[in-house]
């Protein structure tokens, strides 16, 4: 595996981060901090945990070597965000330096070994692995929350609906 197998996967994650986005602006506007699933985080906290600790800080740590991502400060990133638009915006800022690091990313970085907070014994590919299968199991989460706020959430392989920047092709 190496910069193209990267380049590949990382477009379809950029599509299927454009259908994240759409889940996220299903959900009602005053529902970003309300517990919709007991037990569970709320909204706004699992798009920080989404879209902070786990898109964002692993495609940084890929690049440099490191994933500095602190899971403890979570709770207090999502009270800050007091609207929808908001966390809409972290999301958005999120992706884009994920982004950024991804394209600085190459056959090194992917071969080279990833210090994280979890103890794990990881290289680029496995933290990119484990990038892709996190952030599928939280996007799923979110589509229960969506239903269960009342709301429908988009089709999960309608990628052409995707805003202009997250459209197959773009």
């Amino acid at each position: 595996m190496n910069k193209q197998w990267l380049e590949g996967m990382w477009d379809h994650m950029r599509q299927k981060y454009g259908i994240y986005l759409r889940v996220l602006e299903a959900i009602p506007a005053d529902q970003f901090a309300a517990q919709p699933v007991a037990d569970m985080r709320t909204p706004a906290q699992l798009v920080v945990h989404t879209s902070g600790s786990i898109v964002r800080d692993i495609a940084e740590g890929v690049a440099s070597g490191a994933i500095v991502a602190d899971e403890s400060g979570e709770d207090a990133v999502a009270e800050g965000l007091k609207s929808k638009e908001e966390v809409l915006e972290f999301a958005r800022t999120c992706w884009s330096r994920a982004d950024a690091a991804i394209s600085a990313a190459g056959d090194e970085e992917l071969a080279g070994g990833v210090n994280n907070p979890w103890g794990m014994e990881l290289n680029g590919i496995f933290a990119m692995v484990i990038l892709n299968d996190e952030f599928l199991h939280h996007r799923g989460q979110l589509y229960a929350y969506v239903r269960a706020c009342g709301a429908e959430p988009p089709f999960m392989w309608g990628f052409g609906e995707n805003a202009d920047g997250f459209k197959p092709g773009a």
